[in-house]
């Protein structure tokens, strides 16, 4: 499983980031991989309210944030973890949020759903040096509407007042054992699912669909991933197309190779589609061969068909006992 953090102090070393830190070193211990991102140390330009997002459903301005969509994609869970600058998130941090503008559109514009908006978790971190009544609400309902546009459930925060010397959050009675207890409850359940490598040789189509359905049909019980033996430069559009079709978004997806693919754990069942040859063992791993044709030059009409016989294939593994 992977979780991002964003740490959007620009205090690198500051509370917010031993906080975070806290949270994400008890998910490295527990078996999680982990992705500590400093906002503000990335080239994140404002949202220019050019409309372009919602028309393409891509955001057309070339900075970090082109490769911080795909990490978002990425996560089981999104950590937002920012210090309180009047009544809401920094600056940097609200940047990031804003141009999640371009993910919100894909999902309410052009009604295409991530395939992973049904397990992806929310949480937020948040310090204020005060001690206002208000003074989380604003960066509360930030949280909520930032994590619904990256298909994210909102499970919850842990908000700490009064934090304001450099340091001071390790002298809090609770906060950091409180981030390693909440970081346990939300990644137990993710280390518990059953890894599937879904192979074939240019990890373009077949593999990048059966990952996509598997991941949105079984995402609680099976961690979906996908490899090829000789990748692509990028995945097949008209792939991307007739998965347009049943609703199902695969942007921001790009081919890797079965040594990227496996780079994070050793899968517990391995489905091939025409690897062949170049396909590895892993020891106690179990093997399926799907005969399903390569689609690559085909005719979308063909497309269809393997999209809908990989789907079948995909949802009868959800009984299939590993």
């Amino acid at each position: 499983m992977f979780i991002i953090g964003l740490q959007g102090s620009p205090r690198i070393q500051g509370n917010t980031s031993i906080l975070l830190s806290t949270f994400l070193s008890e998910a490295e211990r527990l078996g999680a991989h982990t992705y500590h991102l400093n906002v503000a140390q990335k080239d994140i330009d404002p949202c220019l309210e050019c409309g372009i997002c919602e028309k393409e459903g891509l955001c057309p301005i070339d900075d970090d944030m082109q490769q911080i969509y795909p990490l978002l994609r990425k996560a089981d869970i999104i950590v937002m973890a920012t210090p309180i600058f009047f009544y809401g998130p920094t600056a940097q941090m609200k940047a990031l949020v804003d141009r999640s503008q371009a993910l919100w559109a894909r999902r309410y514009v052009h009604k295409l759903n991530d395939p992973g908006k049904k397990w992806r978790q929310g949480f937020l971190l948040s310090l204020g040096a005060t001690k206002g009544k208000n003074l989380f609400e604003g960066v509360s309902l930030t949280a909520k509407y930032f994590f619904d546009a990256v298909s994210a459930s909102f499970n919850g925060s842990l908000t700490y007042r009064q934090i304001e010397g450099s340091g001071a959050i390790r002298h809090h009675p609770t906060a950091l054992a409180d981030a390693r207890e909440k970081a346990g409850t939300l990644v137990t359940p993710f280390l518990k699912r059953k890894k599937i490598l879904f192979l074939c040789r240019e990890n373009a189509c077949r593999s990048q669909m059966a990952s996509a359905f598997a991941q949105c049909y079984a995402g609680d019980r099976i961690e979906a991933v996908c490899g090829g033996s000789a990748p692509a430069q990028e995945v097949n559009p008209l792939m991307e197309e007739v998965m347009r079709e049943k609703g199902m978004d695969m942007a921001f997806r790009r081919p890797k190779s079965i040594e990227e693919a496996t780079r994070l754990g050793a899968p517990d069942l391995i489905v091939s589609m025409g690897c062949e040859e170049a396909c590895p063992l892993f020891p106690g791993a179990l093997n399926q061969e799907w005969s399903v044709p390569d689609p690559a030059g085909k005719p979308i009409e063909i497309m269809r068909q393997i999209r809908d016989e990989v789907e079948k294939r995909v949802r009868h593994l959800e009984t299939y006992s590993i």
